[in-house]
């Protein structure tokens, strides 16, 4: 996939070290594996980043500060992270190396920025729901903006949702002896996706059936001049579940779109792309569908077994 996008146009990719990055290890990358994408990455011209989003407990910090450490030392161009004492611990070590406040931390307003700049952050991942005078604050002071294009939304705050580790939470170990948690992204594991299951809701006159709690896939067309207008450092594409396929493709078109509305902002014809999205966001649907039965169901089989 890493080939795939910078091929398509992306200027940074993300990685996940394998027990770190809140997915299942199938789509997790082992430290020699990210070092190896190294010298093909700064080949294209573009920045490797390694995404160490989840929350360790005290004894799995050393483990994950040698790998920190080992990839600075190999070329790894930024680190992002989601926990505040990790984030004091590497920069501690590596004041040098840029640290992204990951999506989970969930920053929403000026305190929040104001803490995590002093504890090391070069640049934040906004939610996608913070409205464009927060992102604005973010660049007066003086932090790197990233805002995620095509991601999912959650009926919680990404990383405060209990309900999948309620309904069934694992724990094993791995070679390394790095701990999961499956149930819990947030230690290490992945999610259930629950939420999306055929709830029903009861006490009312009637009874009804079938509803899905909130948890949708979106892509931005119509905001992306605006972000561009913002000053927004990263514009960043979810796509390590998906099909190597379907992410070059959303990623060759998102490189289409900036550099149209970077040369012609005047021009920016929203209905037109996003009529050139439909088929994508149909196919991602589609996977992404497929996907969350598996999930589910392995969920419910991990539960009753």
């Amino acid at each position: 996939m890493v080939e795939a996008v910078l091929g398509a146009g992306a200027d940074a990719v993300y990685v996940g070290p394998r027990g770190y990055s809140r997915r299942r290890s199938s789509f997790e990358l082992t430290i020699p594996e990210i070092l190896d994408l190294v010298p093909l990455v700064h080949g294209r011209g573009a920045r490797l980043r390694a995404a160490f989003n989840t929350l360790p407990a005290t004894a799995e910090i050393p483990g994950l500060l040698a790998a920190v450490e080992t990839l600075a030392a190999g070329g790894v161009d930024d680190i992002i992270l989601t926990d505040p004492g990790v984030m004091a611990a590497v920069r501690a070590r590596h004041p040098g190396l840029p640290i992204h406040a990951s999506v989970g931390c969930n920053i929403y307003n000026a305190a929040d920025l104001e803490f995590y700049r002093e504890a090391g952050v070069t640049q934040v991942v906004a939610d996608c729901r913070l409205p464009a005078a927060e992102l604005r604050s973010v660049k007066r002071a003086g932090l790197g903006l990233e805002v995620l294009v095509h991601a999912t939304t959650c009926f919680s705050y990404i990383g405060q949702c209990w309900l999948s580790s309620y309904t069934r939470l694992g724990s094993q170990s791995d070679e390394t002896g790095k701990n999961h948690y499956p149930g819990s992204p947030n230690r290490g594991g992945l999610c259930w996706r629950v939420c999306l299951k055929e709830w029903d809701l009861e006490g009312g006159a009637p009874p009804a059936a079938g509803f899905h709690l909130k948890n949708d896939a979106f892509f931005q067309v119509r905001e992306i001049p605006s972000y561009l207008e913002a000053g927004v450092d990263t514009l960043k594409i979810q796509g390590r579940e998906y099909s190597v396929d379907l992410i070059a493709r959303v990623t060759a078109f998102y490189r289409a779109l900036i550099d149209a509305c970077r040369a012609a902002p005047a021009d920016f014809d929203a209905p037109a792309w996003e009529k050139r999205m439909a088929d994508l966001g149909a196919a991602r649907d589609a996977e992404r569908a497929g996907r969350t039965r598996e999930l589910i169901r392995e969920g419910e089989t991990a539960q009753t077994a």
